[in-house]
């Protein structure tokens, strides 16, 4: 109740840990706190904040057009709702390496647990489009010990992706893997692989964790978490679905009332009320403080 009972300590200890462990782990995409607090109520690992999604909820392109105080206060948001660890997306870090430094305090700032870091050119494009441009890799490695040193919270934990497979091949995309972890990188992000194969080549090229981005409709197939545990990977995200699954409803939605005049075929699709008043903890507000909550929830849906 009133945010999270979890320090952002804890959380990013709490990260290092599952990223130490045996299992594989998944980190669903929170649009927004509501969205975080429903990760967190089915069971998952830890919440992933994308900024694919965040610039197309702002009805903007993943291209770097969002700022780093926009994507901080974003994360912020999140982060004070769900006692998970967050993990979000830097982009490629708002400028050079000072920048970067500065990008990994705001976020350790806004209570976030880890972020990653890319190596393409700025302006940015989406990891699953054609036409990317990337740095060398000693650009971006200078990235990396960049946010390493930048780093107040030895948890906070610093992944490096990669986008340079579609560009440069699958041999150079791991040596840029390697360069990236010798850097500092606790984790890599190898974008856009084409099958479970290429994962495992990264699984076994590093010493680090790898991360699997399970985006619908990019290059990668939809693997499931024991087929890609099997090849090595320690982290699933699933960026923009909860996005895709709210904007379908939605879209769908409206039309059934704009078709029809009314709602009411929608009702049983719909979360009821008492499920968001559970979901947001109204009661532990009642608690807190009975002037906040005054009224009986008996008879409301």
């Amino acid at each position: 109740m009133l945010g999270a009972q979890a320090t952002p300590a804890e959380r990013r200890a709490k990260f290092r840990e599952l990223l130490a462990g045996d299992e594989i782990v998944q980190f669903p995409g929170a649009i927004n706190p509501i969205n975080a607090q429903i990760i967190e109520q089915t069971g998952f690992e830890g919440v992933y904040i994308s900024g694919g999604a965040f610039s197309a909820a702002m009805g903007l392109p993943d291209i770097g057009l969002t700022t780093l105080t926009e994507v901080a206060d974003h994360g912020r948001s999140i982060a004070r709702v769900t006692n998970l660890p967050t993990f979000i997306d830097a982009d490629t870090g708002w400028g050079e390496a000072m920048n970067v430094a500065r990008t990994v305090q705001e976020f350790e700032d806004a209570g976030i647990s880890g972020m990653h870091l890319e190596d393409q050119v700025n302006p940015k494009r989406c990891g699953h489009l054609d036409g990317k441009e990337v740095v060398t890799a000693a650009e971006m490695s200078k990235r990396i010990k960049a946010a390493v040193k930048g780093r107040r919270d030895e948890n906070f934990v610093i992944c490096a992706r990669t986008d340079s497979r579609a560009g440069e091949g699958l041999d150079a995309a791991i040596d840029r893997a390697k360069a990236y972890a010798d850097a500092g990188a606790d984790m890599i992000f190898p974008e856009a692989m084409r099958d479970l194969g290429e994962f495992e080549r990264f699984a076994s090229a590093v010493d680090v964790p790898i991360l699997a981005n399970m985006t619908e409709f990019g290059k990668s197939e939809l693997f499931t978490t024991e087929q890609l545990a099997n090849v090595g990977v320690k982290l699933v995200i699933y960026p923009v679905t909860t996005l895709r699954i709210a904007m379908g409803a939605i879209k769908s939605g409206l039309q059934t009332i704009r078709d029809k005049g009314t709602q009411v075929d929608l009702l049983e699709g719909m979360q009821t009320r008492a499920d968001l008043y559970d979901t947001i903890d109204y009661a532990a507000y009642n608690e807190f403080d009975a002037a906040v909550f005054n009224f009986s929830q008996e008879g409301h849906q």
